[in-house]
């Protein structure tokens, strides 16, 4: 049996402010912007971007750091600075029961809960063709994304939008929001409702490009990123896409179209394996490709 958890003072003046990525950026600015005392940023620990490069900060501590502000990569330091409660913004880990049960939380979670709770909710609603997405200003609870909602903003995906572009605008969204959310009173949350979703976590074998199925479902994964296939034996990364009308038999490639389970996409930006992205056309003129290229094979 789950222990309650404290709920979040109506009005707190002190945050401790958890985030990771670019998109939780707009969040921490915001809440410096707004007048709120923020006595410790947590974010996760330098990574290095390749074997031989450097660690690199994150993108939350390199904006802390430039507002002078407090950071830390142990999250039960937010513990130590007396605190109101915590904001959590893409964090990347969960937060503790033991952590939870003694600071009271809210998370800004770039979907429309109880739909596409998890690590991908951009990601995932795109792949599925969700016309709207949105964000919502909620109590963190010890489950993944279950908590009251004090508060939701929805948004249009637009038909070509890509997860970057959408992330992008979900961040900027849920900035406002929170500040909004905080001022008018963190009050009388209300339950999610609806049958949840997973958002799973994205890995590259979700982004390898079947070419039997239908154009507009491959164009989602390229809006993603990461979308693959291969020629011959090497691999191929598609960047950039479009529907167009037509028929074939699917992974044929005649020029820079590829036919797919129905209608065929132009490739616009790809990048072979080993080199650097160019413009499709580019590398059609510049492959040995035969006389009957076929994509995926």
């Amino acid at each position: 049996m789950k222990s309650e958890l404290p709920e979040p003072p109506e009005h707190p003046k002190s945050i401790v402010f958890l985030g990771t990525p670019e998109a939780a950026v707009p969040s921490l600015r915001k809440l410096v912007e707004a007048g709120f005392e923020i006595p410790l940023v947590v974010t996760m620990p330098d990574r290095r971007r390749s074997r031989r490069s450097a660690p690199t900060a994150t993108a939350v501590k390199q904006a802390a750091s430039e507002l002078g502000l407090r950071v830390s990569e142990n999250a039960a330091e937010a513990l130590e600075v007396g605190a109101d409660c915590g904001v959590v913004v893409a964090f990347g880990q969960l937060i503790s029961e033991e952590i939870l049960s003694k600071l009271p939380m809210i998370n800004v979670h770039f979907s429309l809960l109880p739909k596409w709770r998890g690590a991908a909710p951009v990601e995932r609603a795109i792949l599925a063709g969700d016309e709207t997405t949105g964000v919502c200003i909620m109590r963190v609870d010890v489950d993944l994304d279950t908590g009251p909602i004090y508060s939701s903003h929805e948004a249009v995906i637009g038909d070509d939008v890509t997860a970057p572009e959408l992330t992008k605008e979900l961040a900027e969204i849920g900035a406002n929001e929170l500040v909004s959310s905080l001022r008018r009173g963190l009050v009388d949350p209300s339950p999610q409702l609806g049958t949840p979703s997973l958002a799973k976590k994205i890995t590259r074998s979700d982004l390898k490009l079947d070419w039997r199925l239908p154009a507009v479902q491959l164009n989602r994964f390229i809006r993603v990123g990461g979308a693959w296939t291969t020629n011959d034996s090497s691999v191929l990364k598609v960047h950039s896409a479009r529907v167009v009308s037509g028929e074939g038999s699917p992974g044929a490639l005649e020029n820079d179209l590829v036919a797919t389970g129905s209608d065929l996409l132009q490739l616009l930006v790809v990048q072979p394996e080993g080199k650097n992205r160019l413009a499709a056309r580019d590398w059609i003129n510049g492959a040995r490709l035969g006389s009957h290229p076929r994509l995926g094979l």
